[in-house]
């Protein structure tokens, strides 16, 4: 495979080649002809402020749960577009600092913290990072055990993204209040999935979104817990496991415990059922009644996702042999740029991917320890193992700090990269994985087999969109949660077979080699996590984590590229009724946002 970045064409330091943008922008239309486009681009900041009609707004915080993140925005009320955004990670995430010059057993319980609600994501991917270093695998029922907690955590995040987090966006009182014509349409029309969720039109379903009181935002709190508590029977506690180490499960195999979860994935997988048509009503009455839904957040596919949930036969731990494990995994890695598959294997996903800090409040680091990966393919100066935390008083390129960020800039083969549930299902389907008995790829699409239980047994169809737009997100975040519970299905039948054999062991012994590297690639319910570390003389000499929230809310590259959260801001159209600045609620705005779940 070749990268734009291999054989290496760097300056002094890796700073990247301007290159063209796509020849067609999917946002202007009409007289906003690329001509405009091309001289809004070479406008800086100041000189777009000063056209007429145009403001500068600021949101912070960006999310309804944490104040991680805030944006700037230019808006032209005029046009009833953004100009330009700047997204920025306003609080430091010290956790790399933290494990260095560590043993490296004690990298799990740290980098766990990183973010609480897929805490257990993160010590996933530590551990797979240390198996690597380490080259030792666990055995198969610790292995079930970790997907099953996965599947529990990744269920319970999906939820709340879906009815805590971005559902409220399309509930009675926002649209009443921003878009009451929209209301008034949706009162008279009926839900075409009412025989599921029972909700005979789509103003009731708006109404079951409303914060506190909807049935749907209370349903989903219920929801949440039996999820979490899936995480919690094999983790140990949730957030933050307790249970999980390189090699191994602290969970007890027993019949007992599985068939607790087996309880609650039953019941996961009736809600499942329940939200794909509340999304699928939901999405399709918005784009069919006003356009401009679909225009929200609207990107070319620029798709990753480094899989989840090892198949416990096949997996290895090594490096040498990842793209054969990593293939197998219930849910497989890929890169897909511009709407075109790249690559499957993981060490063209780890090869490709560079750090950039020209933007953020990180300075440069100066040495390169290595110039090539473990299988001997050339590597970036700004590869994840090369990288050191640096913290700057000044932006890496020199200038003041007034837009300070603490997120970095990855890249995949100099591209932004979406990644999140959306990411995940259409890799799946273009890649036409099969590792699952109960998901099987389809024609531009992916059928999810979900059996009988209170509900009757149904059929899941999740067709790729042209392109990704915050709409799609969101409904395949529903249909993530279906995919999520029948691996956890399937993942119980291997379970109790283990037992039936009397295949109860739950971990291996570990040792770590005096000099090794490693990288683990997990997901969590927003995106690919990824942890790079270097052991010496058994410590940890360097460790780097990059998340859901350095991809998707990254500040510039060196070549002035914007991050996929900016990238999807820019030229999306603004559809609430009371558009001026005094009444500007930027609805439409956090809708694109809240669709990535930073």
């Amino acid at each position: 495979m070749v990268f734009k970045t291999l054989p290496i064409e760097f300056d002094g330091f890796g700073r990247a080649r301007l290159r063209d943008e796509e020849a067609e922008n999917p946002y202007l239309t009409g007289a906003e002809s690329q001509r405009e486009r091309s001289l809004e681009s070479q406008q800086s900041w100041e000189e777009k402020s000063a056209r007429p009609g145009v403001r500068s707004v600021r949101i912070d915080p960006v999310t309804r749960t944490v104040s991680r993140l805030a944006i700037d925005l230019l808006i032209d009320f005029n046009l009833q577009r953004v100009l330009d955004a700047r997204l920025s990670g306003v609080e430091l995430s010290p956790f790399e600092l933290m494990v260095l010059n560590r043993r490296a057993s004690e990298a799990v319980p740290i980098t766990s913290r990183t973010r609480g609600g897929v805490s257990g994501a993160h010590a996933v991917a530590s551990v797979l990072a240390l198996e690597m270093a380490g080259g030792v695998a666990p055995p198969p029922l610790a292995l079930i055990a970790r997907n099953l907690g996965t599947c529990g955590e990744m269920i319970s995040d999906c939820v709340r993204q879906l009815f805590i987090l971005a559902g409220p966006d399309y509930s009675e009182p926002v649209i009443t209040e921003t878009s009451p014509v929209l209301w008034e349409q949706a009162r008279s029309r009926p839900a075409p999935g009412a025989e599921v969720h029972g909700f005979q039109t789509i103003a009731d379903l708006m109404a079951g979104l409303t914060p506190n009181q909807g049935s749907l935002y209370q349903e989903a709190l219920q929801i949440g817990r039996v999820a979490t508590e899936v995480a919690v029977l094999l983790y140990g506690k949730s957030p933050h496991p307790s249970t999980i180490f390189p090699c191994g499960n602290g969970t007890e195999a027993s019949r007992e415990t599985f068939n607790m979860v087996l309880g609650r994935i039953n019941s996961l997988l009736d809600y499942a059922k329940v939200v794909a048509a509340v999304w699928d009503d939901l999405v399709d009455f918005l784009g069919e009644t006003e356009a401009g839904f679909l225009q929200l957040g609207r990107l070319p596919a620029n798709l990753i996702s480094g899989g989840l949930w090892d198949e416990p036969e096949s997996y290895t731990a090594t490096y040498s042999t990842c793209n054969d494990w990593g293939a197998r995994r219930l849910s497989g890695p890929g890169i897909v740029v511009n709407g075109e598959k790249r690559s499957s294997r993981l060490t063209d996903l780890n090869i490709g991917i560079e750090e950039f800090v020209d933007h953020s409040a990180f300075g440069k680091w100066e040495n390169q320890r290595f110039s090539t990966d473990p299988g001997n393919s050339p590597i970036s100066p700004l590869h994840p193992w090369n990288r050191e935390t640096c913290l700057s008083s000044r932006g890496s390129n020199g200038s003041d700090l007034t837009d300070r960020t603490w997120l970095t800039a990855p890249r995949w083969d100099r591209e932004p990269m979406e990644c999140g549930p959306l990411a995940r299902l259409w890799i799946n389907s273009v890649f036409r994985y099969q590792n699952c008995e109960f998901i099987a790829p389809v024609r531009h699409g992916l059928e999810i087999s979900l059996p009988k239980g209170a509900q009757p047994a149904r059929r899941l169809t999740w067709y790729r969109p042209d392109r990704p737009s915050a709409m799609e997100r969101l409904r395949a975040t529903a249909y993530q949660i279906g995919y999520a519970g029948m691996v956890a299905f399937s993942s119980l039948l291997a379970a109790f077979e283990c037992l039936r054999r009397g295949e109860t062991r739950m971990s291996n012994p570990f040792t770590l080699p005096d000099r090794s590297v490693g990288v683990g690639f997990w997901e969590g319910g927003s995106g690919m996590i990824s942890h790079h570390l270097i052991v010496r003389d058994h410590q940890l000499t360097n460790y780097q984590i990059n998340g859901p929230a350095e991809w998707l809310a990254s500040s510039r590259d060196s070549a002035g590229r914007t991050g996929v959260i900016e990238r999807a801001l820019v030229n999306t159209p603004i559809l609430e009724s009371t558009a001026d600045l005094q009444n500007f609620r930027g609805v439409d705005l956090l809708r694109v946002v809240r669709s990535f779940a930073p």
